[in-house]
């Protein structure tokens, strides 16, 4: 009988044993019904499922009118009674009782300390963690009606049930309302008290504020540990931020969570195998280290704030290194989005102008999705503080890393000058310079042995600049689309007098605004005319034919090497075809791509897209890209490719589609049409895509009619030899440029789509889009598969063009045809001449 298996279940040898068996007398008849339902639980399995149903809902209803009638001590009993059935075996579900509990616990009075005991121990017996935290919430209803001698009579239950709530999976904002509570209770009955498992025992970053809760156990601490644990979002209101820094000062405690924010941003994280999981869903065979376990967050992110609010500039660098140890790539331990998120924002609240460095550095380093938009927010939030847009923030926060106005930074070594330098505003080198004169990239032994310490520190400082230099050559080249313009001073300031941005800028073309409001376009590294009033970024999509001409003939004619491509930047404008669709262009649509190095590719160049596969959501692929100030979005949409056979989790290949516009409008995005977008935001958009699909297509894939079948041929065949894109028209145009120079001059030419290349033993033609090569008389395709190495820089480029450079070494080798060593490439040569 149910009522026998109970009373034995609900035997523990403790002093509550015959508050459970009164409970079970007084409600005879509750176990009796419970007791029928199971039966018609069973029954409704089966052949008789129907009638039975039917017989389980009239006992329902009998229950809900018995209880419904219950007083104050039956219904406590009642209560008792439904949570020791509850989960007892496989036909008395939780669910069933949940409904019946709720409203009893909130109506009964007279709650004893015993019957409170005894709900608390239950609920921290049930095996799921969401029934142990509903059944906590409603038990806890309960205990808020004991008073003072009544709660600290359950002082040993609230603080097991706190130690198991600390211990289990439960669901993020339900543990931390359920942890507040029991705190609140625990603390009426003992301030100074701090509840088992509030600070996690094991982990090495908690070592600071446990020991000093075990050795100076003070009521002000503990009120203080309770606040930094109350914190679950990730920023704190105005009104936390008050009373944190008052209990701070109360328990003395500045100090102590500056020590523990150190602690999280450097000391050894926790190991899964040693440790346990980091959170529910990841088993504990799954081996890796994190820094904070998921129940332990809340407590950490406190400390985070906490540390910010109380020591400010001092908390900078271990908020910063904190961040990237939890939210970078590449790091020791396992990505903590909420904590690094709590990091960001607190860095931007410091008002410290060395946390504009740190956010920046960040910025170029992060790459989550979620992150990002974070710090999105944190540094418009410090700009805020500093009384300057978002914008000005971002150019004013670059580090310079301490070097000179060149560039570059000097010190003298074990008889060496040592010499950390940006060079051509594209790399960072480390050179070492003898009494002599002579120099070295390699550390000499005198520096290596004698200043191993010194040379570690200059070869951090080296990696260090070249993420600086490349997150501001991203950054500069993003204002192409801006059409931002500063004072003349700013710009001297932020941009031509910066160790590393003047780097940059240097090798640029700038338009400079005069007294009489003509603007004036200067060549790189010349000094602007007179005295300017303004200055922006020239673009040749505002610029003439013949201007663009004339800049692109003196880059080469001066040999002038820009950072990135602006003189001989594609423009990309509105075509009929565009104007005629209105909101979408299908300039690059219908391209078979291959689509793991596409979505490579978009995450290089910054442009934030799902991931196409075989899950809901997976065959609708949108790439968006913010331009011109983030005031624009290009959405670019693609699709797995239709005779992609979908063996793998993703597509081996993706098919392009239309590419759309969206206006930023107030916290959303406005589909546009076309028309409205301003020329240089759609130029640039454009010319992303453009290289997506250059870059990516099967077409430019030297080796595919070897491995690809019949699968995309045609589409292979019309683009892989096709018209010309204005990336490739840009191509043609260097090429016109620096052929006459080069000692092959007299063997190429340029015919419409191809560089014509005369060997000795047959002609070549070489397309300007994919580099691949048809041969003379009957365009016989030939396979050229490129090294994997870097080009030699003999041919001086004016820009950086992988495929450009791989046209030139193509070109180079077949018009020494005879002189091939490489049997595949002769013997495709020689099967046609």
């Amino acid at each position: 009988m149910l009522y026998d298996a109970l009373v034995a279940e609900s035997r523990r040898n403790d002093s509550l044993d015959d508050v459970r068996s009164a409970a079970l007398d007084r409600v005879r008849w509750l176990v009796d019904l419970l007791e029928r339902q199971r039966t018609e639980f069973r029954r409704s399995m089966g052949h008789e499922h129907r009638r039975s149903r039917a017989a389980g809902a009239a006992t329902q209803a009998e229950i809900d009118g018995r209880l419904a009638a219950c007083a104050d001590e039956e219904g406590r009993a009642a209560v008792l009674c439904l949570m020791l059935a509850a989960c007892f075996d496989d036909t008395s579900l939780w669910q069933q009782h949940d409904v019946e509990i709720g409203p009893l616990i909130s109506r009964v009075r007279g709650w004893t300390p015993d019957e409170i005991a005894v709900m608390l121990l239950r609920a921290t017996e049930y095996d799921m963690g969401f029934w142990f935290a509903n059944s906590l919430g409603l038990v806890l209803n309960a205990a808020d009606q004991l008073d003072a001698d009544g709660r600290r009579a359950v002082m040993p239950w609230l603080r097991h049930a706190h130690t198991e709530l600390m211990d289990t999976s439960v669901e993020a904002r339900l543990r931390a309302s359920l942890a507040q509570r029991l705190r609140a209770l625990l603390a009426s009955v003992d301030e100074a008290y701090v509840p088992e498992g509030l600070i996690p025992a094991d982990a090495p970053w908690a070592s600071p504020l446990s020991d000093r809760a075990k050795t100076s156990p003070t009521p002000e601490l503990a009120v203080f540990v309770r606040h930094l644990a109350s914190l679950s979002g990730p920023r704190p209101t105005q009104r936390w931020r008050r009373t944190c820094l008052e209990l701070a000062d109360a328990a003395s405690a500045r100090d102590l969570v500056a020590d523990v924010l150190r602690a999280l941003a450097e000391d050894d994280p926790l190991c899964s195998r040693g440790s346990g999981a980091h959170t529910g869903w990841l088993h504990d065979g799954y081996h890796y280290h994190y820094v904070v376990q998921q129940n332990d967050g809340d407590l950490a992110r406190g400390i985070v704030w906490a540390a910010a609010l109380a020591d400010g500039p001092a908390a900078v660098r271990h908020l910063g290194a904190l961040a990237l140890r939890t939210g970078g790539p590449g790091t020791d331990v396992i990505e903590d989005l909420k904590l690094a998120g709590a990091a960001i924002n607190a860095l931007a609240e410091t008002g410290d102008p060395t946390s504009l460095e740190a956010l920046w550095r960040l910025q170029s380093r992060i790459k989550h999705r979620a992150l990002r938009k974070q710090l999105d927010t944190a540094l418009v939030t410090a700009a805020g503080k500093q009384g300057i847009t978002a914008e000005q923030l971002i150019e004013r926060s670059v580090p310079d890393h301490g070097l000179a106005p060149d560039g570059s930074l000097e010190r003298e070594l074990g008889g060496h000058r040592v010499r950390v330098a940006i060079e051509e505003a594209a790399t960072v080198r480390i050179t070492f310079t003898r009494s002599d004169g002579g120099t070295s990239r390699t550390a000499p032994a005198a520096v290596k042995d004698g200043f191993p310490d010194d040379l570690q520190e200059l070869k951090a400082l080296a990696k260090e600049v070249r993420g600086t230099l490349s997150g501001e050559r991203a950054r500069v080249e993003a204002l192409m689309s801006a059409g931002r313009e500063w004072p003349y001073d700013e710009w001297c300031r932020h941009y031509r007098d910066h160790p590393v941005t003047g780097a940059l800028v240097r090798g640029l073309i700038w338009e400079f605004l005069g007294a009489d409001g003509t603007w004036r376009a200067v060549a790189p590294m010349a000094e602007s005319p007179g005295r300017p009033e303004r200055v922006r970024l020239w673009h040749p999509i505002r610029a003439s034919t013949d201007d663009i001409r004339a800049w692109r003939e003196r880059l080469v004619a001066e040999r002038l090497r820009q950072p990135f491509k602006q003189a001989f930047r594609e423009i990309y404008l509105l075509t009929p075809a565009e104007e005629e669709t209105g909101v979408y262009s299908n300039r690059f649509a219908a391209h078979i791509v291959h689509y793991r190095q596409l979505y490579a590719l978009f995450k290089e160049r910054g442009w934030q897209a799902n991931f196409l596969g075989r899950h809901d959501g997976g065959y609708d692929g949108k790439a968006r890209a913010e331009f011109g100030d983030g005031e624009w979005r290009a959405c670019f949409h693609h699709e797995p490719a239709a005779d992609d056979d979908g063996s793998g989790y993703a597509p081996e290949h993706a098919a392009t589609d239309q590419v759309r516009f969206e206006r930023r409008d107030g916290r959303r995005w406005r589909e546009v049409p076309l028309a409205e977008v301003p020329p240089p935001v759609f130029s640039e958009a454009m010319r992303d895509v453009d290289l997506f699909v250059g870059v990516t297509s099967i077409a430019a894939d030297p080796d595919w009619t070897d491995r690809g079948g019949d699968r995309y041929a045609g589409y292979w065949r019309t683009a892989t030899f096709g018209a010309l894109t204005a990336s490739a028209e840009v191509r043609r145009d260097v090429l016109e440029r620096i052929l006459p120079r080069l000692k092959i001059a007299g063997r190429c030419t340029l015919a419409g789509r191809f560089l014509t290349v005369r060997g000795e033993l047959r002609t070549y033609k070489i397309h300007l889009g994919s580099a691949n090569i048809l041969m003379e008389p009957d365009d016989s395709y030939l396979c050229i598969v490129p090294s994997r190495g870097k080009s030699d820089g003999k041919v001086f480029l004016p820009f950086e063009d992988e495929r450009l450079t791989l046209i030139l070494s193509k070109a180079f080798l077949l018009a020494a045809d005879t002189e091939i060593t490489d049997e595949s490439i002769l013997t495709q040569i020689k099967r046609g001449a």
